[in-house]
């Protein structure tokens, strides 16, 4: 039997969430024990609808396909057909639910950097799209384009930006989250008045941005606010992070979550002897 928190779906502000016109917010959190509190990994995916085409951003982990299947399967009627996947990099979190997105939904064509997924998955070798910085995919009305990965979780990392409301999609750019007891499930980050940038970017940056603490994240951040000032961006959707609709307000404290993230010792991986509560049945 599965074992996880029905973190986001039972909560007062379930998922799906559509952010802003035609983008939506899917997924679940991932449950960890850490400095003895339920720590919350979000592990979110984006459905952009277009005029003529629709977009998956992220595939999710593989422990939430049923959860994103379902959310699709509720978003999806009446709006244009999904075209087209863009997954940040190859990492389980980001492209775990991969082979069966493309195996439902057969016209779907998968774009980024599509480095070895041909290996996985030969029989879809013909619907992969390599995409470099600045490679735009129209979907009517709305674009979608591959930036620059200011923060890199591989080497095949990609960013991407929706050009009509200007949307950035970072992956692990903005990683985060929140610790359960807060209620912040389904929340933008606005919204969660006691979410401590700074202890769970740290947190984050222990658990999976190991590289941060031996690099100058000045430099970092610089070049973050450059990508931001270029494309204006005016909404964050992070693959492990509450969605950011007040970038003016917000930003400053990502930095300085970065900077701290960096400055202070590892605290260790999850806490021993955790055991998550069993899946609900039904």
């Amino acid at each position: 039997m599965a074992m996880r928190h029905q973190g986001t779906l039972n909560r007062p502000n379930p998922l799906p969430r559509e952010v802003v016109p035609g983008i939506f917010w899917l997924g679940e959190c991932l449950e960890q024990r850490q400095q003895g509190k339920i720590y919350h990994g979000c592990n979110a995916s984006f459905l952009i609808v277009g005029e003529t085409a629709s977009m998956l951003v992220e595939t999710g982990h593989p422990k939430d396909f049923p959860i994103i299947e379902g959310q699709l399967n509720k978003l999806l009627p009446g709006k244009p057909p999904l075209k087209y996947l863009f997954v940040t990099h190859q990492e389980t979190p980001h492209c775990g639910g991969l082979g069966r997105v493309l195996s439902r939904y057969p016209e779907a064509i998968l774009c980024g950097d599509v480095s070895d997924y041909h290996l996985a998955f030969p029989q879809y070798e013909h619907r992969m799209r390599a995409m470099k910085e600045g490679d735009e995919i129209d979907l009517g009305g709305r674009g979608f384009r591959a930036v620059e990965p200011v923060i890199r979780d591989m080497r095949s990392t990609w960013w991407g930006f929706e050009t009509r409301n200007r949307v950035l999609f970072p992956g692990d750019g903005f990683a985060y989250s929140h610790y359960h007891e807060d209620g912040h499930c389904g929340l933008v980050a606005e919204e969660a008045a006691s979410l401590d940038l700074q202890d769970t970017t740290a947190v984050f940056a222990d658990l999976a941005l190991w590289w941060t603490k031996w690099a100058d994240m000045r430099n970092y951040c610089a070049r973050l606010d450059l990508l931001m000032n270029k494309l204006d961006v005016k909404t964050v959707c992070p693959t492990h992070g509450l969605v950011i609709t007040d970038v003016a307000k917000t930003m400053p404290k990502v930095k300085e979550g970065l900077l701290f993230g960096s400055s202070v010792a590892e605290r260790g991986t999850n806490d021993a002897g955790f055991k998550a509560v069993p899946e609900a049945v039904g």
